[in-house]
């Protein structure tokens, strides 16, 4: 389990960020996969999950989950949440309730991690591309903040994902982030007739526009297998049909 200097001085926290060791599942999905979306064995990924809640405490409820789908949604769980609901389509999660570990799903996306000490609130953002341009990071910060938090008082980590180098776009991709901000231009690099993108500094872009300056960055590359994280981009090139998923999480003690 990796975690954030910053968060891990906030004691009344606990977070993690997982790669694929010390799990249950085997073949491409060795070890601690916790995507049910995948083809893994259903029983394999919850025993992975199980690991993972263990970790983070034992006598709490189970994690919370969404069904990802690269958008600007998010949900809040308040003290009324109806748990019982099926899974919710969205990419980010918030809440200010202790005991609830919530948690997102990555394969080289970004996973934002966010606390509030004043109002003791949490949330759990997973940022592709497709989210972090569409804006989820301004929605659930602004959702934060109509909450009563102060930006001020917001720490993010930004957990492991693909790196630059290795996130190589066609050109279409990169005219359409520069035509929405010209500023985008600096997240872009060629090298040998190859556009590469820096989606953590993107990411870390957009959390800085919105004025979050606390921000603690783990560089780790998942791209890079002997950092044994989960990788789509990896996968195929490997020509698997499918991944295995790395977990981050965050919960108020």
């Amino acid at each position: 389990m990796i975690t954030s200097k910053k968060l891990l001085k906030q004691k009344k926290i606990i977070h993690g960020f997982f790669n694929r060791n010390g799990g249950k599942s085997s073949g491409a999905y060795r070890s601690l996969n916790c995507g049910l979306g995948s083809n893994d064995k259903v029983s394999n990924v919850k025993k992975n999950l199980k690991i993972v809640k263990n970790k983070i405490g034992k006598d709490i409820k189970n994690i919370f989950l969404l069904h990802q789908i690269h958008s600007n949604k998010f949900v809040f769980i308040n003290k009324n949440y109806n748990f019982l609901k099926k899974k919710i389509k969205a990419d980010a999660i918030i809440t200010n309730q202790k005991k609830i570990p919530i948690a997102i799903l990555t394969a080289d996306c970004v996973p934002i991690l966010l606390y509030e000490s004043k109002k003791n609130m949490i949330a759990a953002i997973h940022a592709g591309w497709k989210g972090a341009f569409k804006g989820i990071i301004k929605k659930v910060i602004n959702f934060m903040i109509k909450k009563g938090c102060k930006k001020n008082n917001i720490i993010a980590a930004i957990g492991p994902c693909i790196s630059q180098a290795n996130y190589n776009v066609k050109e279409d991709f990169q005219k359409k982030f520069i035509k929405k901000d010209k500023n985008n231009k600096f997240f872009f690099k060629k090298k040998k007739d190859i556009i590469y993108f820096d989606l953590p500094n993107f990411v870390k872009y957009q959390l800085k526009l919105n004025k979050i300056t606390n921000i603690d960055t783990i560089n780790i590359d998942t791209f890079i297998r002997k950092n044994n994280f989960f990788s789509a981009r990896q996968s195929l090139r490997l020509k698997h049909d499918d991944y295995g998923r790395n977990i981050s999480i965050i919960m108020i003690n």
